[in-house]
């Protein structure tokens, strides 16, 4: 029997396996990766995940799969269009496929009791990270979660992601979380100009949100979803100091 060669190769050198994935597609209108979006499997078993991602039929794909003891298999290459962020939006784009690589943390998530990150599996992510960071000139504040791009949909990687310890190697944006949660500023029902406010300071941020002056559902997704990545002492979708504190910080940050 002769052996099937991949036609995929390797993009970056921390890559130690790959399983080519059919599902994905040419980049479209010239678009080259700009972001980084990260996501957790959110299956019982990574291994089903990654047999998800490499089947022909079920529309799904990501770049890479980062898994528990920090192995990195590469499923797509960098160049062309993964399926893995769906319904989205950032800073006014929404095909954010075209404008990613995405990379799948092996994770059950919150439906299979959500543990911890282990260390050598953050240690892979970094040294991923780095590499596509730098190959591809990527924006700190373009280097996001599942659910900052998709937030009535996906919760994932969730707040227990290490968002500061992989700052601090030099992927993504932080600072320090305003952590005075004090009383909440405004919350679902609500409506005004402070509510107008926050909607269109997190729309400068790069949320798909636009500023209507009504505390809704999507607003209520939005807040939970900056909470999840940058203030995660509560994540309840409630506008508090904190969090209106920490989003300050951030845009500050980036000027």
């Amino acid at each position: 029997m002769v052996a099937l060669v991949s036609a995929l190769r390797p993009d970056s050198c921390v890559v130690a396996e790959v399983r080519e994935s059919p599902n994905h597609g040419e980049r479209r209108g010239d678009s080259k990766p700009d972001m980084i979006l990260l996501h957790y499997t959110g299956m019982a078993n990574a291994e089903d995940a990654i047999a998800k991602l490499c089947t022909r039929g079920t529309d799904v794909s990501a770049h890479y799969v980062v898994m528990e003891d920090g192995y990195v298999i590469q499923c797509v290459a960098e160049a062309r269009r993964a399926w893995h962020a769906g319904a989205a939006m950032w800073e006014g784009e929404s095909d954010i496929n075209s404008r990613s690589i995405g990379i799948e943390i092996g994770n059950p998530g919150h439906d299979f009791g959500y543990p911890d990150f282990p260390d050598a599996q953050i240690e892979a992510v970094i040294a991923l990270g780095r590499d596509i960071v730098l190959r591809h000139h990527i924006r700190t504040d373009r280097v996001l979660a599942h659910s900052d791009v998709a937030p009535q949909r996906k919760i994932d990687p969730g707040e227990k992601f290490p968002w500061a310890r992989i700052h601090r190697a030099g992927i993504g944006a932080w600072v320090a979380p305003v952590e005075d949660a004090g009383a909440s500023v405004c919350g679902p029902g609500d409506s005004g100009a402070a509510v107008a406010k926050l909607q269109e300071a997190l729309k400068r941020y790069g949320y798909g949100i636009e500023a209507n002056g009504r505390y809704d559902d999507l607003t209520t997704a939005v807040v939970a979803a900056f909470q999840r990545h940058f203030r995660t002492a509560r994540v309840d979708g409630l506008a508090d100091r904190g969090t209106i504190g920490t989003l300050d910080a951030l845009l500050a940050a980036r000027k």
